[in-house]
């Protein structure tokens, strides 16, 4: 059972933070990274309670799996409105942490500094770094859990070593580590060192992209903690009533769209977790709350496998999978990238992508799916597509999510599952309301039509004002086919094991 935490989403939301200069404190660090917020936020609460708290931002780029392009513009705003809530007290610096973070704090004075852990590879070996500089320094570092629900090396099996597969690890946290109630500060009244450094900093950093594609994304959506809460409000409000089943359908959008807000730390996964089940026990909808929990369990299994196999993000789980006969076919890639494949669903998925830095769940896996079973192109050529178009670029999520659709993960996709985009969009989206929404030049075409244009009656086509190949391409495989094919390389590999 998870903690109601009443004293915490709720009172929380009341708080007011005020700040006042004390030149006579002691000046503390708390560096900002993937915890954007101020609420449940553990390593701030601890920098506040010893002193004058300096808070800090480090853009560093010199790690593994830069920022994407969709990344960089919602941490622009996020970081802006974090800057705004801490009344303009937010430092900005640029470079390498490892040795920018030393220095800042050698030239502060600092006596302490804070933050909550990144479960990146390259993230954790350069905090070991960055703490045993600041521990010779005579500084004293404090990490904390900000970003998860159960730290990566909790949750393990009698033998101490890791789950492999999802449910087992699920059924063990929560029968023995059941999630805990988000924090509260006890004092809501803190000190701020005034930050002296240019007022367009943040702008300094030019984390916005140059060409205006994000036009239509900024009206969708709200980066930053106040734009999360009013996305937790308005699913549990709205989507939380049909989440087990209507998640699945994408024109539906019961769906709580926390994501990008979770990934950048805007909101606690314990917060989200706290309010649907508090609104799940207000409206007798326990039974969709506690699926919900189980999604971000997920979220969390991600995480917890990428901290015992940091070579996922770049390299198959599976070893088998380094000899899988992968074809490079840029041509193909492009169609994938672009939405143009020749299968609705696809396409439409593909370009809700482009459009709005998000993609529904299940659309997902169909997408997935199709580049590397249909057309048979690496998981990392996906992996890399979604890592610089989704606003939820998470290199946790992402690596295990196309290594689940690939085959070559750990709890992955039995080799044998390969979505049918045809039948998986005659299921899912049975009016056509999604395909409707991003494929409009179909639009006009039957139901039955709709989900196959390829297949469809000449007369149904010519009815529509549908040419295919000049206003929406031909499929660009066979189904059957390619699915063949597909299973006869997933069957080698087996053979050779």
């Amino acid at each position: 059972m998870i903690p109601t935490a009443k004293t915490g989403v709720y009172l929380a939301q009341q708080t007011n933070y005020h700040f006042r200069e004390n030149m006579t404190a002691n000046t503390v660090i708390m560096w900002f990274r993937q915890d954007l917020r101020l609420n449940d936020n553990p390593a701030l609460l601890k920098a506040i309670e010893q002193g004058r708290v300096l808070p800090v931002y480090i853009l560093d780029e010199g790690l593994d799996w830069s920022l994407g392009e969709a990344s960089r513009w919602w941490l622009h705003h996020s970081l802006t409105a974090l800057n705004e809530s801490l009344q303009g007290n937010l430092w900005i610096l640029r470079g390498d942490a490892a040795k920018l973070l030393p220095q800042f704090a050698a030239k502060q004075n600092a006596s302490q500094v804070f933050w909550n852990r990144c479960y990146e590879p390259s993230i954790i070996r350069r905090d070991s770094l960055i703490k045993e500089q600041l521990t010779q320094d005579g500084i004293t570092a404090s990490s904390h859990n900000g970003s998860l629900i159960w730290e990566p090396w909790e949750n393990l099996k009698k033998d101490g070593t890791p789950y492999k597969i999802f449910t087992p690890f699920y059924k063990y946290a929560i029968a023995n580590n059941p999630p805990t109630a988000p924090d509260v500060a006890a004092n809501t009244n803190f000190d701020t060192v005034k930050c002296t450094q240019d007022t367009v900093r943040i702008d300094k950093l030019n984390l916005l992209p140059d060409i205006n594609w994000h036009a239509q994304i900024s009206t969708l959506w709200q980066p930053g903690e106040t734009g999360a809460k009013k996305r937790l409000k308005n699913f549990t409000e709205n989507g939380l009533y049909d989440y087990r089943d209507g998640r699945d359908y994408p024109a539906k959008r019961s769906v709580s769209m926390l994501s990008p807000h979770l990934h950048f730390g805007e909101i606690s996964p314990r917060e989200a977790a706290a309010a649907v089940k508090q609104a799940g026990d207000i409206d007798s909808d326990e039974e969709q709350a506690a699926h919900f929990v189980r999604e971000l369990a997920w979220r969390e299994f991600s995480y917890y496998s990428l901290y015992h196999s940091p070579h996922i993000c770049q390299q198959n789980m599976k070893p088998q999978f380094d000899r899988f006969p992968w074809i490079n076919d840029q041509a193909n890639l492009r169609l994938w990238q672009q939405g143009q494949t020749g299968f609705p669903l696809v396409d439409a998925g593909m370009r809700e992508l482009w459009q709005t830095g998000y993609m529904h769940n299940r659309v997902r896996m169909i997408v997935g799916s199709f580049l590397v079973k249909n057309l048979m192109i690496h998981w990392l050529e996906g992996a890399r597509w979604f890592w610089d178009c989704l606003l939820d670029a998470d290199l946790a999520n992402n690596s295990c999510s196309w290594q689940w659709v690939a085959g070559s993960g750990a709890d992955a996709s039995p080799y044998f599952r390969i979505f049918n985009p045809v039948t998986q969009s005659m299921k899912f989206d049975s009016a056509g309301s999604y395909i409707r929404k991003y494929v409009p030049e179909l639009a006009a075409l039957s139901n039955k039509a709709l989900h196959d244009p390829s297949s469809a009656a000449p007369a149904e086509l010519e009815k529509a004002g549908v040419v295919l190949g000049e206003h929406y391409p031909r499929a660009i495989v066979d189904l059957k086919q390619s699915r063949a094919r597909a299973l006869d390389a997933y069957k080698t590999l087996r053979e050779q094991q």
